[in-house]
């Protein structure tokens, strides 16, 4: 068997020296790539799986395996030859050391570029967020928010677009033919744009839904009539969590309506009923001193932007007047302002003799209190 490998004399023990080296040199080259896989993987599957699943342990072994066998298939014959041995088959050192100084070389600098343009890519998304949310006062806070959702966006679509790039021109390095994978490129495109409009209008929708700034991650929103959170936007889909925890999931492409409640700024708005026996003056200059002792109460004058507004009377009720004040507030910061408000407001009434009036209903005949009709 040994003639039929090697030419020449052999030697077990320099047949040792070569495989414990490539070996080794497999075994490296193995867990360096399966921390890489594990790190992309984290990155792709996030919480959705655990990192013990075995549907991420499966591909890690299989990375890590090709991995071990590419290392050792490349290096073992040149070891060999290190060592005095002549080989039959398998690369040779001199086509290792040619392909090393000419295609080895551009696979090393396409890969350290490709690094490089991930790492800088990273670096200005992080810089322009920083820039965007210098500062302290809520325009800052505001400009953070559209950094950050439109930084997520423009980091993912470079890294894809960069490691597909680097991928394809090292395969062309190691004489792969990448004509096919360009072809099926090439179809899957005519495809989406054939067959998949929904999908493309969907992308093109969440596009211009960041760029123009129309709700963020983390504001207060009402979708299609559907109210809450948003806690993600995509180039695809939204998603908004409800204040019941359920979350909703719309289609950038059939987004018919959007109401951002938290854009800049909010109002929380009372309505307060009133009586028609109360002077509407009065109940005026109470409301005001509620505004004025909320605001600057600690930590609800930190949320108002500007005194209470009271609006005056808004409406004429069968048994009430409506008043209706708004109070100026930071972003998604109404509805504790105004649940405030409120409690603070009943106490005010009681206070200074006001009343919030409410129907009553007719007094009940009861038995025997009824008159007697004449004889």
């Amino acid at each position: 068997m040994w003639r039929r490998l090697f030419e020449g004399p052999i030697d077990i023990g320099a047949v040792l020296l070569a495989l414990v080296p490539t070996v080794l040199a497999g075994y490296l080259a193995a867990r360096t790539t399966r921390r890489l896989a594990a790190a992309g993987l984290r990155a792709l599957v996030r919480d959705t799986l655990s990192h013990t699943s075995p549907l991420v342990l499966a591909p890690l072994r299989l990375v890590a395996a090709a991995a071990f066998i590419f290392v050792v298939a490349i290096v073992l014959f040149p070891a060999f030859e290190i060592v005095g041995l002549r080989p039959r088959s398998g690369i040779h050192l001199r086509q290792l050391a040619a392909w090393s100084f000419s295609s080895g070389l551009r696979v090393v600098l396409i890969v350290i570029l490709a690094y490089a343009l991930l790492r800088m890519t990273t670096l200005l998304v992080r810089r322009f967020e920083h820039e965007m949310s210098a500062g302290s006062d809520l325009d800052a806070i505001e400009r953070g928010k559209r950094a950050r959702t439109l930084g997520s966006v423009v980091r993912n679509v470079a890294s894809a677009l960069i490691i597909g790039v680097a991928t394809l021109m090292v395969l062309r390095e190691f004489q792969v033919d990448i004509a096919p994978v360009l072809t099926g490129v090439g179809i899957v495109g005519l495809a989406v744009g054939f067959g998949a409009q929904t999908l493309v209008r969907d992308i093109i929708s969440g596009f211009f839904l960041i760029l123009e700034n129309q709700v963020r991650v983390g504001d207060s929103a009402a979708i299609n009539g559907t109210g809450g959170t948003v806690e993600a936007i995509n180039l695809r889909t939204i998603i908004l969590r409800d204040l019941e925890g359920t979350v909703h999931v719309f289609p950038n492409g059939g987004i018919t309506t959007l109401a951002n409640k938290s854009l800049d700024y909010s109002y929380a708005v009372v309505d307060v009923r009133v009586s028609y026996y109360d002077d509407t003056e009065r109940v005026t200059a109470v409301l005001r001193e509620v505004g004025a002792s909320l605001q600057a109460d600690r930590p609800f004058g930190s949320w108002i932007l500007e005194p209470m507004e009271v609006l005056g009377i808004d409406a004429f009720g069968e048994w009430a007047m409506v008043m209706r004040v708004r109070i100026k507030t930071v972003p998604q910061q109404q509805g504790e302002i105004g649940r405030e408000l409120r409690g603070r407001i009943v106490k005010a009434f009681e206070a200074n003799g006001l009343t919030f009036p409410f129907p009553v209903a007719a007094t009940a005949v009861r038995p025997g209190n009824h008159q007697k009709e004449g004889p």
